[in-house]
């Protein structure tokens, strides 16, 4: 495979704050500095995607606190993603910045490796985030995205303020909601049901959501 679809259902679902991840770097509202991806170059492209499962946010995330969003495979209400289309490489460069380990480093080769294998869902570990689930196929490349290997299980959390501002703007970015769209679908989360959303500015403009 030369390339793959990365699907994000989280802050990533923001293009700033993915190339994070790519190039390194650090968020605005975040805590950490991500040393960027191997090759740091952009997706090829870019496009909104629907994919079967559900969104719920559990956890404590060091970066932003409160709950990080989490991909539940078992669900039906339906995720609005945002696929990058990327090299393998990169995808496990940004599944390993994801468990605070090295891009190139073990576990990123490790899961490049297994793509090809993936025919549903393949779990490497116990972590947040080491379960690579694959989505289908969007004009014939696959579709992939991390998660929790049990995320239905997982205790719902509510999300902070500054890590939704994010999830917003990518909503916007990405499918062109409008903020009552935006409202009606976090709210269907699990850990997101009753957190104030204003929505007064994106993530860039220091207001909001």
């Amino acid at each position: 495979m030369h390339r793959v679809w990365y699907v994000a259902y989280g802050s990533n679902l923001a293009l700033a704050r993915f190339r994070c991840y790519l190039s390194g770097g650090r968020p605005q509202g975040g805590a950490r500095v991500y040393p960027g991806c191997r090759d740091g170059s952009n997706p090829t492209r870019i496009e909104p995607v629907a994919v079967p499962g559900g969104l719920l946010f559990a956890g404590a995330s060091k970066v932003w606190g409160g709950g990080s969003a989490f991909y539940d495979r078992t669900a039906t209400r339906g995720v609005a993603g945002r696929a990058y289309l990327l090299t393998p490489e990169q995808l496990g460069d940004v599944a390993a910045q994801e468990m605070w380990r090295e891009p190139g480093g073990p576990f990123a080769q490790d899961l490049t490796a297994a793509l090809t294998d993936v025919v549903e869902f393949h779990t490497m570990g116990p972590g947040r985030y080491e379960t690579v689930v694959r989505l289908g196929e969007h004009d014939g490349l696959p579709m992939y995205t991390v998660t929790h290997g049990d995320a239905a299980e997982l205790t719902p959390v509510a999300p902070t303020p500054s890590y939704l501002q994010w999830i917003a703007t990518g909503l916007r970015e990405a499918h062109g909601w409008d903020d009552p769209q935006i409202v009606d679908y976090l709210r269907t989360a699990p850990g997101a049901e009753n957190v104030s959303l204003p929505l007064d500015g994106d993530a860039g403009g220091g207001g909001g959501f």
